[in-house]
């Protein structure tokens, strides 16, 4: 018994061949044919050393379909069109639950971290304090814990797509933090108003902001999509 195992899909190339021969000069032997992982049987035909069966035999035992694509002839297994299916809608699919709402929580400390940081340039905080930087340290410590819960959530390809730009957003804000800090120790107090402006206005900043608002946005909905400004 010749036995074969499952495929995905099979092409064949059948060019019309006509054979002249005497019955007494060809000797064709007869036997069974099967597919693994499927029921029913076919006849088989050994020739000169190879083996034939009729294709239709063989969408018919595997549940396939024929059909012409170009000048072939194709089989598709009944399962095949499905797992195609399968692949597409797991590569469109959304935010898992764990991962969406972990990714939401750790969203809000980024963006309470930041607000602190921007409280203490506008408000003109002196850094060096112990209640300052503690409390600047506090809460980045709060977010670095909750996107570290994200990335343990996170299963799919969309949660590890939309980790990446979580994890940008937090190490954008996290050079920036630390940008801040050096400025702002480094300067006398004189000279603390002028280097404000700038720190709030520059181009990182800006991303910053524009990534963290797509973010809060993004994340609810479900769905990754992609932007720009968290790159």
């Amino acid at each position: 018994m010749v036995r074969m195992t499952k495929l995905r899909a099979l092409f064949f190339s059948l060019p019309l061949m006509m054979t002249a021969m005497a019955p007494a000069q060809t000797e064709h032997q007869k036997e069974a044919f099967s597919v693994h992982g499927y029921s029913g049987e076919a006849n088989a035909v050994r020739f000169q050393g190879r083996d034939f069966v009729d294709v239709q035999d063989l969408a018919r035992i595997t549940n396939g379909s024929l059909s012409f694509n170009g000048g072939n002839l194709v089989l598709t297994l009944s399962g095949c069109e499905a797992s195609e299916r399968g692949n597409d809608d797991a590569s469109k699919a959304g935010f898992s639950r764990p991962f969406m709402q972990a990714a939401i929580e750790a969203m809000g400390s980024i963006r309470e971290w930041g607000g602190i940081l921007q409280a203490t340039v506008q408000d003109r905080y002196p850094v060096g304090t112990p209640m300052t930087g503690n409390t600047i340290v506090a809460y980045q410590e709060r977010a670095a814990e909750k996107v570290a819960l994200a990335s343990a959530a996170a299963s799919n390809d969309s949660d590890y797509r939309g980790l990446e730009l979580l994890r940008n957003e937090y190490n954008n804000l996290q050079a920036w933090n630390n940008q801040f800090l050096k400025s702002r120790k480094s300067l006398t107090a004189q000279y603390m108003t002028l280097s404000d402006n700038p720190l709030l206005e520059d181009e990182q900043t800006r991303k910053i902001i524009e990534c963290g608002q797509f973010l809060a946005q993004m994340l609810p909905s479900g769905t990754f999509q992609d932007n720009a400004s968290c790159h």
